[in-house]
């Protein structure tokens, strides 16, 4: 792949996991990288990091701020601009989810904290960095998807939900603006072995229930999803657009996976449950 030299780029959610992989796959191809998050601490220990892989030239800065909160958005992406001259791509990395269980004993603040959250997040991030992409002459914007938002994981519905809705945005967004050149794209992981999926790559059932589906049979690494991610930002991925990327070992191919050992605990003493529990 060519370098990044001369590139701008934001990665929302760059603190830590998957968006510091991509941060990082960037800054070492040249890219002059900034990264956001709701963390102070989080972003300056990962922009360190960041600082030690980066090609020569290639500048990091951290921007604190909410990507649910639009004034907090159109400030990270103004300071973003100003790093190389111009903003050349954009990596949506913030999001998460907010609830684990069975929708019909969700609660509803939850839900919506985590649709706000990866949806609205997703939405508010290109709607300020689409202008500064265009005045560029065009650009790159993904979105970070997950495989929840493709097929069904017990126990994951508002999650899924979250990132259906964050798909349909990339698709329209990438119809509406292929004029001004601007290309929109997501990646869509399948597990991943970072520290927010300990719980589950550490082993046990739900992890077997991943296993089970993944052709390849492993775990994917941060790094399989940040190589995929600097390949839709960089200009080898130039006809590409409005594209759900999977980087999941195959599980897409069979089946998502199935969290009744997490939920259960939590959930079977709750009225409302025995809606859940297949009969005799």
């Amino acid at each position: 792949m060519g370098a990044l030299d001369g590139y701008g780029a934001l990665v929302t959610g760059g603190g830590s996991g998957i968006g510091e992989g991509c941060a990082a796959a960037l800054v070492r191809d040249g890219a002059s990288v900034t990264i956001c998050g709701r963390t102070p601490e989080k972003l300056d220990a990962a922009a360190e990091r960041l600082r030690r892989v980066a090609a020569s030239g290639a500048a990091v800065q951290t921007v604190p701020g909410d990507v649910t909160d639009e004034e907090q958005v159109r400030t990270v992406v103004a300071k973003a601009s100003e790093l190389a001259g111009g903003l050349h791509g954009v990596v949506a990395s913030a999001g998460g989810s907010l609830h684990m269980g069975p929708l019909v004993l969700a609660d509803v603040e939850a839900v919506r904290a985590t649709l706000d959250l990866n949806v609205i997040g997703t939405f508010l991030t290109l709607k300020h960095a689409a202008p500064r992409l265009a005045d560029g002459g065009g650009g790159s914007f993904v979105g970070v998807s997950s495989h929840a938002g493709l097929d069904t994981f017990r126990f994951l519905g508002a999650y899924g939900a979250a990132k259906a809705g964050l798909e349909m945005v990339v698709r329209v967004a990438a119809d509406e603006l292929g004029s001004a050149r601007v290309r929109v794209n997501a990646v869509r992981p399948g597990i991943i072995a970072n520290e927010l999926m300990e719980g589950i790559t550490s082993g046990g059932p739900v992890l077997d229930s991943y296993l089970e589906n993944i052709p390849l049979h492993r775990v994917g690494t941060v790094e399989d999803v940040a190589a995929l991610t600097r390949f839709l930002i960089g200009p080898e991925s130039g006809w590409i657009t409005g594209q759900c990327l999977g980087v999941d070992g195959g599980q897409s191919l069979r089946s998502g996976a199935d969290f009744s050992a997490f939920a259960e605990p939590m959930y079977r003493d709750q009225p409302g449950w025995e809606l859940l529990v297949e009969g005799d």
